[in-house]
């Protein structure tokens, strides 16, 4: 696989949005915000379409990972949280959301929303992958 990051387009009339899977942490709060615009059983598993641009837009900024992002078609963005955020949850990731640079392998990217890896194991640095042990939900 490419080391370069890959984002796939999800075009509707009013808003288009953005997955990158390799970020996506599967949180799920697409899904459970709007099934009818996100259905992982169904190809394309986005449909823009389906629901109010706006509406589309609230759901996508829920998604903590940054792996789902959207542009209206009118020019809108999303607007970064002032002040910026950073929590550590309990299995050490850092939920961070703000007006974010984040230096990455492939150079300095523009963020609104990120989980980055707090144990330094992670193979998608500095994003968290799930892969080391703060990305490991405890057993119990």
């Amino acid at each position: 696989m490419s080391s370069r990051t890959v984002k796939k387009a999800y075009e509707g009339q009013s808003i288009t949005v953005t997955f990158e899977a390799r970020r996506c942490l599967h949180a799920g709060e697409c899904v459970r915000g709007l099934p009818e615009v996100f259905d992982t059983g169904q190809r394309p598993w986005i449909r823009p379409d389906g629901a109010e641009a706006e509406r589309l837009a609230e759901v996508v900024r829920r998604c903590p990972s940054g792996a789902l992002q959207y542009a209206l078609v009118d020019g809108g963005a999303e607007a970064p949280d002032r002040p910026t955020q950073i929590t550590r949850d309990s299995i050490g990731q850092l939920i961070v959301r703000g007006e974010l640079r984040v230096d990455t392998s492939q150079g300095a990217r523009a963020e609104t929303r990120v989980i980055l890896c707090g144990c330094g194991q992670s193979r998608l640095q500095p994003y968290c992958d799930h892969g080391g042990p703060c990305g490991q939900i405890p057993q119990g």
